[in-house]
C-alpha cells in the first residue's frame, strides 16, 4: 500500500530499500540484538507491510508487519532511542492497526520481552491482551529470554 498519512509535521510512507542504511543505524542504537539488513530487505521483497514515520525526511520510527489468512503479526516496531517516550510508538502501532484492518486481518499478534515494561504498558493501553508465551524466544545477555504473545481483535 502506498498511502501517505500526514500528521503533526511528519508522515508515514512505505519503507524502500534505500531507507535500509538509516533504519539499520536506528536498529543498532535501539537494540542489543538488532535485525540485520538482510532481514529487513527480505521483509520488503516478500511484500510485508513495512512503514516508517519521518519528519523533515529523517526517519523517526518504523514498523514491519506480515498479514496473511486474516491474521496480522507485528514483527518489529522501533522508535529512535532519543525520542522514545513521546508517543511515537503509539502512533506507529495505531498506523499498523489501521493497515492490518485495511488488509483484511481480524486479529493482530505480536511478541514482546517481559522486561520491556514501556512496550507492555503501550500494548495493554491500546487493548492488546496477553494470550501466551514463547520460551527462549529472544537472545539475551544471559542466554535467552521468553516472549509474551499479545493479541488484539480487529473486528
Amino acid at each position: 500500500m502506498s498511502a501517505i498519512l500526514k500528521s503533526t509535521g511528519g508522515q508515514f510512507r512505505s519503507i524502500r530499500e534505500d531507507d535500509l542504511l538509516a533504519i539499520m543505524e536506528i536498529e543498532r542504537q535501539a537494540y542489543p540484538y538488532p535485525w540485520t539488513q538482510g532481514i529487513l530487505r527480505d521483509c520488503i521483497r516478500v511484500g510485508y507491510s513495512c512503514w516508517l514515520y519521518e519528519v523533515d525526511k529523517t526517519i523517526q520510527a518504523y514498523g514491519v508487519m506480515s498479514v496473511a489468512a486474516g491474521e496480522a503479526h507485528i514483527l518489529n516496531l522501533c522508535v529512535r532511542p532519543e525520542i522514545q517516550g513521546q508517543g511515537l510508538g503509539a502512533k506507529v502501532l495505531k498506523h499498523l492497526i489501521v493497515m492490518a484492518r485495511r488488509q483484511g486481518a481480524d486479529t493482530l499478534l505480536l511478541e514482546v520481552r517481559p522486561s520491556n515494561l514501556a512496550a507492555l504498558r503501550l500494548y495493554q493501553k491500546l487493548g492488546f491482551n496477553e494470550v501466551g508465551s514463547r520460551k527462549n524466544y529472544y537472545p539475551a545477555e544471559q542466554g535467552r529470554e521468553d516472549a509474551l504473545i499479545f493479541a488484539l481483535a480487529l473486528c
